[in-house]
């Protein structure tokens, strides 16, 4: 769905739960903070802690497209690699997922989706995004590789 395209006016924010040593996950409380100030008055911002469970985190996500057609989605995850605090990702990847998630499972074929394309790529330009912000104290980084 292009956000051109969307009548409505729901975004949804994501962020993982738990997860190996990481007990409480960055990413969720963030979301839950960005939930306490909101997106503004005409926004409906509806927020989803996913698992850190492959089938369960796909199956969540196909449901918010088709239930709730939100205008945008934005799924935050921690980055423990980077010392920077916003990371853009361009693109996602689809192949390579051979780490186990929380129960112990990893994806058939080592795939998100089987068959599908080796990447799929944000219908916003971060570059654009990236070259037209920034909060003063903070590193924000474009990345086109989200890593698995």
């Amino acid at each position: 769905m292009d956000i051109m395209d969307s009548n409505s006016n729901t975004v949804v924010v994501t962020g993982f739960g738990p997860f190996r040593q990481y007990l409480v996950n960055s990413s969720w409380e963030a979301v839950k903070e960005l939930s306490k100030r909101g997106l503004g008055e005409n926004i409906n911002l509806r927020i989803m802690q996913l698992p850190v469970v492959y089938q369960k985190a796909k199956e969540q996500v196909c449901k918010i497209w088709t239930t709730l057609q939100p205008l945008l989605t934005v799924h935050v995850g921690l980055a423990s690699s980077t010392t920077a605090l916003i990371i853009l990702e361009q693109c996602g990847k689809n192949k390579g997922y051979r780490e186990r998630d929380a129960y112990g499972f990893h994806p058939e074929g080592a795939c998100c989706v089987l068959d599908g394309p080796e990447k799929i790529e944000s219908t916003i330009n971060m570059k654009t995004l990236w070259k037209n912000i920034s909060v003063e104290g903070i590193d924000i980084i474009l990345s086109r590789d989200a890593g698995r």
